[in-house]
């Protein structure tokens, strides 16, 4: 009998706890200070709450960088709190992910301290470790994600290197060796035994190798070639994947939205179908218009008209099968609205139309913290400011092809990561309200104005809009529309306006004016009620609707 999928009406709301509320005034956030806010998020309409790595690290990157992955780090709380924060969410009927990081660990972990104990032994066959060439040279000219080979010297051993496609901290582990995979597998059950519904599962295309270990054709000045070739490579992913749901999540019913880099179109039913991997995948065809060539290698500005048909397209690809977590923003890049909006036109009613037109899209959406109050990008002065270990890379960068230092922090800033790892403001208040001291890292510079206080006592604000469109979604008379209906574009030709109808047992139109400039549309017939409008006025002709800058309306029709 086809089980009911226990997640398919749900929000998500994405926390990078380092970040989301300090309880205890060191600067940092913390686990209770997310039990002190959970009413805040209920209120939000969330029902599912990610966490970025709480796990025991020494945060090279950000704590994607696990040590231990049974222990929460100190700075966070201890592992009584996780329990608590478990049973705080199921009194309020919400639920829990973690971020499952598998493909790789810390050097700190103690396999990989045993690993350069004995690299022939037990623990050395946990990570991918090898010789270095007769010539002294590394196995691969494969550049990892935050620049420079994938190749380190394995401490103690001049003549052995171990692989790791991200940070030298973050050794990669060898999913090859089914002793590694049992001790995965072991954790994971450990953490849904304590009650998480899940896990947000992490670059999980990376976990298998090509078989063969071989130099690509460089890409670049450095001789190196991208690490994407290497997944292209790789073969039979698969079997890893089945493997680990029935061994963790389908014992437990877990909830798993997977990040899966690249195109997988072809893939889709493998992935989240029927009997797929995960129970979802984060759709990243918007985000990833990003990562086309541009300044620094990343495109700066993406246009209304861009957005749009990759929304279209993968609404279109995940009809056929599973189910999409639709996003704007999440901890690994720049605010969506900086992102998706035109530079100089973010606005109230621009944040609005943004938000509206993904939250409504079939599929689960995902809040990122901070995105219900609008939140931009911070404003970088120098290269000194940025914490991600990624800038520096991108930063370096923007200097070698010939950009000044001004420039390349001002394109290094535009994409950088710290965008979305900022302090969440809470009130106008010193470093506003996360803390009563000052913060790890930067806070936004308008927080007297975006923060949750200020919001929720504003009717017209980013954040009240959100709590409405909560509340349509859940309202008994459109909540099959919005969860089962079928997705159709509208005026898909239209420039810079992005449209489209959920039809299930009503029909429902959502319409936004993508731009800074009014335009027009016409109806086919009457529409019967506006449910939502990010202007305080409804249009006065029920056929000819005049749209103002930036609109947003979603209407019965």
């Amino acid at each position: 009998m086809k089980r009911e999928k226990w997640w398919k009406d749900k929000v998500i709301y994405q926390i990078y706890p380092k970040s989301f509320n300090d309880s205890n005034d060191d600067g940092i956030g913390d686990l209770k200070g997310i039990i002190e806010k959970i009413d805040y998020l209920k209120g939000l309409g969330v029902d599912i709450l990610w966490l970025s790595p709480c796990f025991k690290s020494p945060f090279a990157d950000q704590g994607y960088d696990i040590s231990d992955y049974y222990e929460i780090d100190p700075q966070f709380g201890s592992i009584e709190d996780m329990e608590r924060l478990i049973e705080e969410a199921k009194k309020r009927d919400m639920y829990i992910l973690l971020d499952l990081v598998v493909n790789h660990c810390s050097d700190e972990h103690e396999w990989f301290k045993q690993a350069c104990e004995d690299p022939d032994g037990r623990y050395g066959k946990y990570f991918y470790i090898r010789d270095r060439l007769s010539d002294g040279k590394v196995p691969t000219n494969w550049r990892s994600y935050f620049g420079g080979s994938v190749w380190s010297e394995l401490p103690g051993h001049p003549d052995k290197v171990y692989f790791h496609a991200f940070h030298e901290k973050q050794p990669d582990l060898n999913w090859e060796n089914p002793e590694v995979r049992t001790e995965i597998y072991k954790m994971i059950c450990w953490w849904l035994e304590k009650g998480i519904a899940g896990f947000r599962i992490d670059a999980i295309r990376n976990i298998r190798k090509p078989k063969v270990f071989e130099n690509y054709t460089p890409d670049g000045e450095d001789g190196l070639c991208s690490i994407d070739r290497m997944i292209e490579n790789a073969q039979d992913i698969g079997e890893f994947l089945k493997e680990m749901r029935r061994e963790t999540f389908d014992k437990y019913d877990a909830f798993t939205v997977a990040e899966v880099s690249g195109d997988v179109t072809d893939e889709l039913d493998a992935y989240v179908g029927e009997n797929g991997y995960f129970s979802s995948i984060f759709d990243f065809r918007e985000i990833e218009l990003s990562f086309r060539d541009g300044e620094t290698g990343r495109k700066q500005d993406i246009t209304a008209e861009e957005y749009k048909q990759a929304c279209f397209i993968s609404q279109r690809e995940f009809a056929k099968c599973g189910t999409a977590v639709n996003v704007i923003e999440n901890h690994d890049g720049p605010r969506g609205v900086n992102r998706f909006i035109k530079e100089g036109e973010v606005c109230l009613e621009s944040k609005k139309m943004l938000g509206a037109l993904n939250y409504f899209m079939k599929g689960i959406p995902c809040i990122y913290q901070g995105q219900e109050l609008g939140m931009e990008n911070l404003k970088f002065k120098s290269p000194e400011e940025f914490k991600d270990i990624s800038d520096k890379f991108r930063f370096e960068n923007a200097i070698s092809q010939g950009y000044d230092e001004k420039r390349a922090v001002e394109l290094t800033a535009k994409m950088s990561r710290d965008n979305g790892r900022m302090p969440m403001a809470w009130n106008d208040s010193m470093y506003g309200g996360f803390s009563h001291v000052k913060p790890w890292m930067t806070v936004i510079d308008n927080y007297d104005e975006l923060n949750v206080q200020t919001e929720a006592e504003d009717s017209n604000s980013v954040l009240n809009f959100y709590k409405r469109m909560a509340e349509l979604r859940n309202n008994p008379v459109y909540k099959k529309c919005f969860i089962d209906g079928e997705f159709i574009p509208k005026w898909r030709l239209k420039q810079n306006l992005m449209a489209y109808i959920r039809k299930a047992n009503r029909e429902i139109m959502i319409i936004g004016n993508y731009k800074n400039s009014p335009d027009r549309v016409v109806l086919e017939a009457p529409y019967t009620a506006i449910l939502l409008n990010n202007y305080e006025d409804d249009p006065n002709d029920k056929i000819n609707i005049d749209l103002k800058p930036y609109q947003l309306l979603v209407m019965e029709v």
